[in-house]
């Protein structure tokens, strides 16, 4: 389904108006609003768009000085919400997917940046939600196809941080720079049904391009624990991998526990639900055979 906000208006204005004049209007009515959906490109359920509206209530009161420590209160009312890959890839065209039902990894921090700056801002309409998801989600704020959302997460750190959003903290926290070629995408076409179309599977390897140019910085795993004290909880957490192609394979929310360490808010695989992770960041990473550290933005 997509949500449109007109659809209630023109309901109401076709029953005031001459037979002999609905039909001429109820066709100009059809063409403006596929208008509307098609510059919103909004996908959403019924029942999303209720979660929204319910989390809005959820969330109010929450709102702190520290708005990282507004991003781990947000971030925490959506444990226990399942985990769910793919949840964007919907239908042929790329759409803003609103889906508060089940979350990934990364439409978890999305979400929870998207309600946490709309409660600073003192807004709760779902048109300023979309809008603030819109440019969280896609290349320099504009959603333009498949290929202008931002799939490697070290590019949507540095495009959120082009906009004001966040701040790569990586270097300043004891992160080391490497080269790696970030070409996942380009080289695995079949895995993503939306690359059979030539016209996504070019704007990617554009994107690799562009992405070939930059450094990668990250802090190794075996650095994590001295450098701890400098995280910040609300501090996005991206773990950085060895896997060929890619830069990140999973990102959360670090949140500073009673035991006084930080740990991982995230939409996590093993649980299949979101949930902080039982082990302090620094064991939790040590499970995981492919992690070689972390990218850390802090949210702004």
């Amino acid at each position: 389904m997509v949500c449109t906000g007109i659809m209630g208006i023109k309901a109401v204005f076709l029953g005031e108006i001459p037979l002999s004049m609905k039909s001429i209007i109820a066709f100009l009515s059809f063409f403006i609003l596929s208008a509307f959906t098609f510059a919103q490109q909004i996908t959403c359920s019924p029942a999303d768009k209720k979660a929204f509206e319910n989390k809005t209530v959820e969330i109010d009161g929450l709102l702190e000085d520290d708005f990282g420590k507004t991003m781990v209160a947000i971030g925490k009312t959506f444990k226990g919400t399942p985990y769910a890959a793919k949840t964007l890839e919907i239908g042929e065209t790329e759409s803003l997917v609103v889906n508060l039902h089940g979350l990934d990894c990364t439409t978890f921090v999305e979400n929870v940046l998207a309600f946490s700056s709309l409660l600073r801002d003192g807004k709760s309409d779902f048109d300023s939600f979309t809008k603030t998801l819109e440019n969280i989600r896609y290349k320099d704020g504009k959603l333009d196809g498949y290929g202008s959302r931002l799939h490697y997460f070290s590019e949507w750190i540095s495009n959120n941080e082009k906009k004001g959003l966040v701040k790569e903290i990586t270097s300043e926290i004891g992160g080391v720079e490497i080269e790696k070629e970030i070409n996942f995408m380009g080289t695995h076409r079949d895995l993503y049904p939306f690359l059979k179309d030539d016209s996504n599977f070019d704007k990617i390897i554009e994107t690799e391009r562009e992405l070939a140019k930059r450094k990668f910085c990250y802090l190794p795993q075996d650095q994590i624990e001295a450098n701890e004290h400098l995280i910040n909880t609300g501090d996005i957490i991206a773990l950085a991998t060895s896997i060929n192609g890619l830069d990140v394979t999973h990102t959360g929310l670090a949140t500073r526990e009673k035991d006084g360490r930080i740990h991982l808010l995230h939409a996590s695989t093993g649980s299949m639900e979101v949930e902080v992770s039982k082990l302090p960041l620094v064991d939790y990473l040590k499970g995981i055979k492919s992690n070689i550290g972390i990218m850390v933005a802090r949210p702004l």
